[in-house]
């Protein structure tokens, strides 16, 4: 089964096409960072127009790399939510249209599932379900059960900020733009580990939730009270990086502990910080605890990804409806609710 995957559900342009037998055949990214970082943020309304620009191109693009014609693909999967309107609309009605007039199945793919799944695009990596996710990124902070594909159980989440909001909001604080994620990485390795120390929100009481918006508070506190020179920036970065970790290590933990699964998954923009990686690798294998990630090529949002993601379940049999529609909101435990033909 050949699946053309497409991505739209923020500020990235995603294509690719995925080969049940020969694996990932071809895929293409267009970023819009660069375009939203003067205004600090995702603005909805330009991230819409640039897919509207772009995709086609990138479509074509990626069948042109895997060597194939649009009659040799079996499915086409997209990005159904959760994200931004107007930019799942986008990939939505292109999808559709496209899978209909070659008379194909379509089906809408939950965003965060992509990312839980990407792991499984590196060929060399074994993974068996269940597992734990820990899903961090610029809108989602979750810890999940992963059953099977389709079957997850959400175990925890933030409260508040999602991890990669808290990661832009702080790189604003200080002055180092947008994406904040990496910029904080950058900066944050030059900093002085014992100059600040900021808390560990909610880790000092049982259960699995998370909540940011006290650690980003703490940040503004500092920044406040010191100069804007680049070794405060630094220490001030690295002190919220160690936090953050930290926080993310601990609550990681608890949960294998307390469900006895012996793999964590780690996936979504975030999972690209190396940081991150190396703690959480040391903390599995302490624990005896195999622990895996997305490629980081694959880490931030990407086609892939969704072709993947969409391979599994239209192989099942899944399709869309003419009721399916676009969730700009959609918990990842709603996901059984999608039909079967």
């Amino acid at each position: 089964m050949k699946v053309l995957g497409i991505e739209t559900s923020c500020d990235e342009t995603g294509t690719a096409v995925y080969d049940s037998s020969d694996g990932l055949l071809a895929d293409c990214l267009f970023s819009q960072a660069e375009s939203h970082a003067i205004f600090g943020g995702v603005v909805p309304e330009l991230a819409s127009r640039d897919h509207v620009r772009k995709l086609v191109p990138l479509v074509r693009q990626t069948m042109e790399q895997a060597e194939l014609n649009f009659s040799d693909l079996d499915g086409v999967a997209y990005t159904l939510g959760p994200g931004l309107a107007g930019s799942l609309l986008v990939g939505s009605t292109f999808g559709r249209a496209l899978a209909y007039s070659l008379g194909i199945p379509s089906l809408g793919v939950h965003h965060m599932e992509g990312h839980l799944l990407a792991p499984f695009l590196e060929p060399e990596t074994e993974i068996h379900m269940p597992f734990l996710g820990l899903l961090v990124s610029g809108g989602h902070t979750l810890l999940v059960y992963a059953k099977e594909v389709g079957n997850y159980v959400i175990l925890g989440e933030s409260r508040d900020d999602a991890v990669g909001e808290a990661f832009d909001k702080v790189a604003k604080m200080l002055g180092l733009g947008y994406p904040g994620g990496p910029a904080i990485e950058k900066i944050a390795q030059y900093g002085d580990p014992d100059m600040y120390s900021f808390p560990r929100p909610m880790t000092d009481r049982p259960g699995l939730d998370f909540s940011f918006s006290g650690l980003k508070t703490a940040v503004r506190n500092a920044v406040v009270k010191e100069t804007r020179e680049s070794v405060q920036k630094a220490a001030i970065a690295r002190a919220f990086s160690d936090a953050v970790i930290d926080t993310l290590k601990i609550k990681c933990s608890r949960a294998l502990k307390e469900t006895g699964l012996k793999r964590l998954v780690v996936a979504g923009g975030v999972s690209a910080n190396q940081a991150l990686r190396k703690n959480m690798i040391t903390e599995c294998e302490e624990m005896g605890v195999g622990a895996s990630f997305p490629p980081l090529r694959y880490a931030t949002d990407n086609g892939a990804m969704i072709a993947y993601a969409g391979y599994r379940r239209l192989v099942r049999g899944e399709r869309d409806h003419e009721s399916t529609r676009i969730r700009p909101r959609w918990p990842l435990n709603e996901l059984t609710s999608i039909g079967s033909d």
